[in-house]
């Protein structure tokens, strides 16, 4: 009963909300059936594959210098990732839809809220979807990288392709911070996904919300939750799928 309540709540801070934008986390990777390379399971199972950490492997030093061996990492572990989307953002694409939801920012490299539709998306860490000759600019598919036998090289001028995603370590793009801070200093609603206020992603971010209404939904209790104004511990799809959007 206190979370119909709590569903009750959210619709309402929707429908009087005028600007609505959502975060979405890592969380919401396990919700469309990956596990990140960044969770203690996986990184152990990476390290003990591999010989490095993921924070080893998935970074420029490797793309630069070790170029083989990141290629079959990032063929074999970081395109598992390309999955199906979820139903939290099917709903979030209908919302969008009906201008309910202006913008969705995630670290997530996977497109997974283009796959339901969403149109306005920002992806902080890039997209696997993009990959480009750092020489000449040609562009790439996701399918070009997957079928790869070693390392894939430019058809034009024989460079190795650069995938779009930001490695470890790496310098965030500005354009995109900037994007992502002017979505949420204009939010009213701001919307937490299977992330928390204390995210290594998000927290920088969080702090120039000045809106009416800070909502978080994720599985897991966190010491952060208390300073939200609406907390549902849940699987983000349980709940969107009942706002009858």
């Amino acid at each position: 009963m206190e979370e119909e309540k709590k569903i009750e709540r959210l619709r309402a801070i929707l429908d009087a909300s005028a600007y609505t934008v959502i975060l979405s986390g890592s969380g919401m990777m396990a919700e469309c059936g990956y596990m990140g390379m960044k969770t203690p399971e996986k990184a152990y199972e990476i390290e003990k594959t591999y010989g490095v950490s993921p924070e080893d492997i998935f970074t420029s030093v490797y793309y630069n210098n070790r170029p083989a061996e990141f290629f079959k990492f990032y063929r074999d572990e970081v395109l598992q990732g390309d999955v199906d989307t979820s139903d939290t953002f099917r709903v979030a694409a209908r919302m969008e839809q009906k201008g309910k939801l202006k913008c969705i920012i995630t670290g997530n490299i996977y497109g997974y809220p283009q796959k339901a539709g969403c149109r306005n998306v920002i992806n902080l860490h890039g997209s696997i979807h993009e990959n480009i000759c750092p020489h000449c600019g040609r562009k790439y598919p996701l399918e070009y990288i997957r079928a790869s036998k070693k390392v894939p090289l430019c058809e034009d001028c024989s460079r190795v392709i650069r995938p779009q995603v930001a490695l470890f370590g790496e310098m965030m793009d500005s354009q995109l911070m900037t994007r992502a801070t002017w979505e949420i200093e204009n939010a009213d609603t701001l919307i937490l996904l299977g992330t928390t206020l204390d995210s290594e992603v998000f927290s920088k971010y969080i702090k120039y919300f000045e809106g009416t209404n800070l909502v978080i939904i994720h599985k897991e209790h966190h010491h952060s939750d208390s300073r939200a104004d609406l907390v549902i511990w849940d699987e983000p799809r349980n709940i969107f799928t009942k706002l009858g959007y």
